[in-house]
C-alpha cells in the first residue's frame, strides 16, 4: 500500500515540475552552467599582465631588457608612455598593471660593467598577483643579469675585476597597498559581494511567496500599475540594503582599519544605483519563477556567484580568458567593485570611475523596466 501511495505522489510532483519550465531548466542546465563558469574563471596564474614601459634611455640595451620581460610570455607590451607622470596615470586607471621604468645612462652604466638600475611600479590593488608579479620581475631580471655576466667574465677576469653583484638591479614599488595587506583588498571588495548577496534575494522571495499563497490575485485585479508595485515592492528592501552598507562602511574603516584615500561621500553616492540594481535583480527573478526554491536558486546564480567570480573580487579580470572577461561586463558587480577599489584605495575621483557608475547606472534603469514589463500585471 505504501508503494502505491508514494506513486501518485510521485505523478504529481513531475507533472508540476513539467508546467514550471524555469524550474526544469534550472535543475538541468544549472549545474552544466556552473561547472564551465568555475573550469574558466577559477585561474590562479598570473599571465598575460598589461605593461608600461617608460624607456628613458632608448638604446639597445634598454630595447633588448624589454623585450627581456615580453618574451617571458607574462607580460604583455600595452603602453610606451613618454613620461613617469602619465604612466603613473595608466596606473591609476588600471590601463596598467605594472610600469617599467628605464632610466638614461642604463646602457652606459653596462658598458661600462656598472651595476644597472630599473624601477617597477606593481598595482598592489591585488595583493596576491603583486606578489607574484614581483616575482615574475625578479626572475626575469636574473636571467638577463647573468646572461650578460657570463658574455663579460672574460672581460672581468682580465681586469683582475671578478663580478660580485648582478648587472642589473630591479628597484620594485607598490602603489595603492604598498603593505599589501589582504584586509585592505579583501574587506573593500566583500562589500560589493555582500551587497548582492541578500538584498536581491528578499526582494526576490517576497513577490514569489505571494504567488505561492495567492494572494498576488488582488493586485492583478487592482487598478495598481505594474512600476507601482514593483516601486511599492522595491523601497523596503533598499532601505534595508541602505543599512546594511552603512554597517560594511563602518566595519570597513573602523574595525578593519581599511584606509580610505577618496571621498567618503562619492563612496556612498556611487553605491545608490548599485543598491538599486540589486533589488532590481530580485525584482526580475521574481516574474521568472514561480516557487521560492527557484527563486533561491536563481538569485544565486545571478547575484551571489558572479559577484564573486566576475566582479574583480577574488581573481583579476585580466586573467582570465577573453571570453569570461567578455562574460563578466554581464553583472554590475563589475563595476562596482572597480569603483570600490578606485575610491577606497586609489583615492581617485569621477574622472577615472565616471564610467564605470554611468554604465552601473544604466544597468539598473534597463533591469527595472525590464522587471516592469516582465511582470504581468493585469488591468482590470
Amino acid at each position: 500500500m505504501t508503494l502505491y501511495g508514494i506513486i501518485p505522489i510521485l505523478k504529481k510532483e513531475f507533472r508540476e515540475i513539467w508546467r514550471d519550465p524555469y524550474t526544469l531548466g534550472i535543475a538541468v542546465i544549472l549545474p552544466l552552467i556552473l561547472l564551465f563558469l568555475f573550469a574558466y574563471s577559477l585561474n590562479l596564474d598570473v599571465k598575460n599582465i598589461p605593461l608600461a614601459v617608460v624607456d628613458l634611455d632608448q638604446t639597445a640595451e634598454s630595447r633588448a631588457y624589454t623585450q627581456a620581460l615580453v618574451n617571458s610570455g607574462r607580460f604583455v607590451l600595452v603602453y610606451r608612455p613618454a613620461s613617469p607622470a602619465e604612466a603613473e596615470r595608466l596606473l591609476a586607471q588600471g590601463r596598467a598593471q605594472v610600469v617599467l621604468i628605464i632610466p638614461g645612462g642604463f646602457a652606459r652604466a653596462l658598458r661600462r660593467g656598472d651595476v644597472a638600475q630599473v624601477q617597477t611600479l606593481v598595482d598592489g590593488t591585488f595583493p596576491t598577483s603583486a606578489r607574484v608579479v614581483r616575482g615574475y620581475v625578479d626572475a626575469v631580471n636574473d636571467i638577463f643579469s647573468a646572461r650578460l655576466v657570463k658574455q663579460r667574465v672574460v672581460l672581468w677576469e682580465q681586469s683582475g675585476r671578478l663580478p660580485t653583484s648582478p648587472a642589473v638591479t630591479v628597484v620594485p614599488q607598490v602603489r595603492y597597498n604598498p603593505a599589501m595587506r589582504s584586509a585592505n583588498f579583501i574587506v573593500p571588495g566583500l562589500i560589493a559581494v555582500l551587497l548582492m548577496a541578500f538584498p536581491p534575494l528578499l526582494s526576490a522571495l517576497a513577490i514569489v511567496r505571494e504567488k505561492e499563497h495567492g494572494s498576488i490575485q488582488q493586485i492583478f485585479v487592482s487598478p495598481l500599475r505594474s512600476w507601482a508595485f514593483i516601486v511599492g515592492k522595491m523601497l523596503p528592501y533598499l532601505l534595508i540594503a541602505f543599512a546594511e552598507l552603512a554597517l560594511l562602511f563602518w566595519a570597513t574603516l573602523f574595525w578593519f582599519q581599511v584606509p580610505m584615500r577618496g571621498s567618503w561621500f562619492l563612496f556612498l553616492l556611487a553605491s545608490i544605483p548599485y543598491a538599486v540594481g540589486t533589488i532590481a535583480i530580485g525584482l526580475l527573478v521574481s516574474t521568472l519563477t514561480r516557487t521560492q526554491l527557484a527563486a533561491m536558486l536563481l538569485a544565486l546564480v545571478l547575484t551571489m556567484m558572479p559577484s564573486f567570480l566576475f566582479s574583480g573580487f577574488m581573481f583579476p579580470i585580466f586573467t582570465m580568458p577573453m571570453v569570461m572577461q567578455v562574460y563578466s561586463y554581464l553583472f554590475p558587480a563589475r563595476y562596482y567593485t572597480k569603483i570600490t577599489y578606485d575610491i577606497f584605495l586609489k583615492g581617485v575621483g569621477p574622472d577615472v570611475w565616471g564610467s564605470q557608475l554611468a554604465i552601473l547606472t544604466l544597468y539598473t534603469l534597463g533591469i527595472l523596466i525590464l522587471a516592469s514589463l516582465r511582470f504581468r500585471k493585469k488591468v482590470g
